[in-house]
């Protein structure tokens, strides 16, 4: 017999005065009432409750075992009360988890309107382009940029995410800007050391990525922002997402550059939570708050 049932039967008798009581109460038959009380008292090894034809008197021990169970029933309910709260009501803490360069852009400005909303939602933002574990880490929930393979995640799109290649005016000044693929070999290439796709040595183009190039350069970076610094300085060239590039590409500090193949294609940018029937509303808010804000654009 379950415990916690047990327990309940016992105290619902114990009030009532009858198993027949607590039988209908908790829509059972009075013999399963019967056996849960029993059941209780064999685990326990004493007479919880005297019992004859009319009515049910409390042992000495029924009297102590009924005040305790009836602290540890109410336990219960309020902790599944408060884990149906945060299935049903947006409330507590959200760990969000993000590419440093895009949560920074694109999620960080976001979250006043957010708290603005769902104020008994706090959140804990991480900003990381290294690879996190959701489940091993505690994140509940994360973006990610790219092709999703994990089917243990559950994912949203926020947008589409491509490569562009560019340079400072000034750069291009005094080296010349490349005309194709080949031509990469005679720059200075800016690289990334955390990406999964362009190495700091090898850069993909072709939209599935399929054309590779062998590059090099005298700046290596895990950081979008430390190299995005170094391109609009004038060191060298940059080949990073849209979403980095895109403003500096619109206030003229970098120009995009055309070659003989396109940039390679991401894939998409994805809100992504541990895979779940029953998200905590906490979870879904977010979820839908980012789909609205950013679109199909993903920022």
């Amino acid at each position: 017999m379950d415990r916690l049932s047990s327990m309940r039967v016992f105290t619902l008798a114990a009030q009532a005065g009858t198993l027949s009581g607590a039988a209908r109460a908790l829509d059972m038959s009075p013999s399963m009432a019967t056996k849960h009380v029993d059941a209780l008292e064999e685990r326990l090894g004493v007479k919880l409750l005297h019992r004859t034809t009319r009515k049910l008197v409390l042992t000495e021990a029924g009297e102590a075992y009924l005040e305790a169970a009836l602290r540890i029933l109410d336990d219960v309910d309020e902790a599944d009360a408060t884990a149906t709260a945060q299935r049903t009501r947006a409330t507590g803490v959200l760990r969000l988890n993000m590419p440093l360069s895009y949560g920074m852009r694109h999620i960080a400005p976001l979250i006043p309107v957010f708290s603005e909303a769902h104020p008994a939602v706090s959140l804990e933002l991480g900003m990381t382009d290294a690879p996190v574990d959701l489940v091993g880490e505690r994140w509940d929930m994360a973006v990610r940029i790219g092709h999703l393979h994990d089917d243990t995640l559950q994912a949203r799109r926020l947008g589409d995410c491509s490569m562009i290649l560019c340079a400072a005016p000034s750069y291009l000044k005094r080296h010349g800007a490349p005309t194709t693929v080949a031509d990469l070999a005679k720059h200075n290439c800016l690289g990334y050391t955390l990406s999964i796709t362009n190495s700091p040595t090898l850069w993909r183009f072709g939209r599935e990525g399929s054309i590779t190039q062998a590059v090099q350069g005298n700046l290596r970076a895990n950081s979008g922002e430390a190299l995005l610094a170094a391109a609009l300085g004038g060191q060298g060239l940059i080949y990073h997402p849209t979403f980095i590039l895109n403003e500096a590409i619109a206030n003229g500090g970098l120009t995009a550059l055309t070659l003989d193949h396109p940039p390679h294609e991401l894939g998409g940018i994805y809100a992504v939570w541990p895979a779940n029937r029953h998200p905590p509303a906490k979870v879904r808010v977010m979820v839908d708050f980012l789909v609205a804000r950013l679109g199909t654009s993903g920022g």
